[in-house]
C-alpha cells in the first residue's frame, strides 16, 4: 500500500460539516471518498436489511470496514481526502461498548497521519434518516474520535468553524505545510 501519505481523512462527529467540506474539496478537483456508513445505512433502509448501526452494529461495522478497505486499493499519487476513515468504526465500536477486532487497528497506517477532525457545531447540525443521533450523541462520538486517532499517534488539526471555502482552504495550507517539511 504505497502512497499512504497523500490519503488524508476528515474525521468529527455527525453533522460537524464533513460531507459539505468533501463535496467542496472534489468540485476543486481532488479526488474524494464518501462517508461509507452512510452509503450502507442508505442501501439498508431501502431493502429492509438489518446492518444498522442501531440494530446490529457489529455487522453494520464489518459491512462498511469492507467498503472502506476497497477504497484503500487504488494508488492514488496525489492527495485524496476520505469522509471518515477505518479508525472512526472503532471509536463507534469503543462509544458503544463493542468488542474491536485487532485487524482495524492495522488500517490505521494506510492514511496520512495528519488527521483533520471537524468538531462538534451545533448550529449546521441535522437530523436526516442516516443520521439519527442527537447532538449530544455527536459530541460524545468526537470526543472518543479524538483517542482512537491519538492512540494510533496521529496528528490531529482541528477543523475551524469557518465558511465552508475558507474551511477548504485551510486544509489545503495546512497539507502544503506538510510537504514542505516532508518534501
Amino acid at each position: 500500500m504505497g502512497h499512504s501519505h497523500k490519503r488524508y481523512i476528515i474525521t468529527g462527529g455527525s453533522g460537524s460539516g464533513k460531507t459539505t467540506l468533501l463535496n467542496k474539496l472534489s468540485e476543486y478537483g481532488y479526488k474524494c471518498f464518501p462517508e461509507v456508513s452512510r452509503v450502507v445505512i442508505r442501501e439498508q433502509q431501502q431493502t429492509g436489511g438489518d446492518l444498522l448501526p442501531w440494530n446490529n452494529l457489529e455487522g453494520f461495522a464489518e459491512a462498511c470496514f469492507q467498503r472502506m478497505k476497497s477504497q484503500l486499493e487504488p494508488v492514488h499519487r496525489t492527495n485524496s481526502f476520505y469522509d471518515r476513515g477505518i479508525p472512526d468504526i472503532i471509536a463507534y465500536l469503543l462509544n458503544s461498548n463493542h468488542p474491536v477486532s485487532g485487524y482495524l487497528w492495522e488500517y490505521g497506517r494506510y492514511y496520512n497521519p495528519t488527521v483533520f477532525i471537524c468538531p462538534p457545531w451545533k448550529e449546521i447540525f441535522r437530523n436526516d434518516p442516516q443520521r439519527p443521533e442527537s447532538f449530544e450523541e455527536s459530541v460524545e462520538i468526537y470526543h472518543y474520535l479524538n483517542q482512537v486517532y491519538l492512540y494510533l499517534g496521529c496528528r490531529l488539526v482541528r477543523v475551524p468553524k469557518i465558511p465552508v471555502n475558507e474551511r477548504v482552504r485551510f486544509i489545503i495550507s495546512k497539507i502544503d505545510e506538510l510537504e514542505s517539511i516532508t518534501g
